[in-house]
């Protein structure tokens, strides 16, 4: 598949309105580092992640700058990934009711962001700079919102860019360049260390003594039992109420907020194929949503093998544990 000219030829920046400056100070990505390697891969991996999030809102986005500016795609991020649905008007047509939006939208995430993480960045992007379509400040919003929301998801390690402040006042332009960090530096991750030096947590688990793993199956039963209480089911064993897959997708859309159609799987499945289009289905919506499940059989969940089924329960349950649900849910 050819690669989208967004991520192989970045446009030049355009002619600045230095009117527009005067009185503030403004950071301007150096149209270099928007030729970086590893500054091209973080936008590839932010707009891949944004996608398979809000694929059930059949959302599509293309460029970060241009496609972020009008609140929409973050209305629905807030959504998806934070539960909180905010009375807004769905589309901002008006650069005024685009500057509202924007606002009502990053004073909730900007709240789930520090509560969340604990860290106070939203100095680094405000409305203004958002609806401006400044990148630098998209960038640093949506690394934040990785790291807090869905921390699994794997960014490149130790992105930087050259930056530019502008400062403009009546006595001219003052403009000093330095480099800003969009993500911290190499820190361990499933691609940073060798297959030797990284495990799978649910590995590390099965290595454990018997009680152990069994506090932990009872902590993710809890969990799903929590999530599945208001469709009037319960499940006592993992080992085995999973290898059907129907159980499974109930679960996911019930955290997800989104209604499985009945036609797209075997409610009574009555043999091993029909079982296995379940778990299939089950995984292919959890690797959209950007679980990271792509090293699961199907066919291991449904032979009931215990590492498998509990990798799939551990990638929802680290997704999903102490998040408000949906407030309203999408039908596919």
């Amino acid at each position: 598949m050819d690669q989208d000219p967004f991520f192989t030829s970045p446009r030049e920046e355009e002619p600045l309105d230095m009117e527009s400056f005067q009185g503030e100070t403004r950071k301007l990505i150096q149209p270099t580092s928007l030729r970086d390697p590893k500054v091209e891969k973080l936008k590839e991996v932010l707009v891949s992640w944004i996608n398979k999030t809000l694929k059930p809102d059949h959302i599509v986005v293309q460029s970060l700058d241009e496609d972020l500016f009008d609140g929409l795609v973050l209305h629905h991020l807030l959504a998806r990934l934070a539960g909180v649905d905010v009375s807004v008007e769905e589309i901002a047509v008006t650069g005024v009711a685009q500057v509202h939006k924007l606002g009502v939208v990053l004073d909730q995430l900007n709240r789930r962001l520090e509560t969340v993480s604990g860290d106070h960045q939203t100095a680094k992007w405000d409305v203004k700079l958002i609806h401006s379509k400044d990148l630098l400040a998209t960038l640093h919003l949506l690394v934040a919102m990785v790291r807090s929301f869905q921390p699994d998801l794997v960014l490149p390690a130790n992105v930087k860019v050259e930056v530019v402040l502008v400062e403009v006042n009546k006595t001219g332009i003052k403009s000093v360049i330095q480099s800003e960090s969009l993500t911290e530096e190499s820190c361990p991750s499933r691609d940073s260390l060798s297959s030797s030096a990284w495990e799978d947590p649910v590995d590390q688990l099965l290595k454990l003594d018997a009680h152990k793993i069994l506090t932990a199956k009872t902590a993710m039963m809890n969990f799903v039992n929590q999530k599945m209480s208001s469709l009037g089911l319960q499940v006592a064993d993992s080992d085995t109420q999973f290898s059907d897959g129907v159980i499974l997708l109930l679960l996911i859309g019930q955290l997800e907020g989104f209604f499985v159609p009945l036609g797209d799987f075997y409610l009574t499945p009555a043999n091993h194929s029909e079982m296995v289009h379940n778990v299939t289905l089950a995984r292919n919506l959890l690797l959209d949503l950007g679980l990271n499940v792509d090293n699961i059989d199907p066919q291991d969940v449904v032979t009931r093998d215990v590492g498998a089924t509990l990798k799939v329960l551990y990638a929802l349950f680290r997704r999903h544990h102490g998040r408000r649900q949906p407030a309203t849910a999408a039908q596919c």
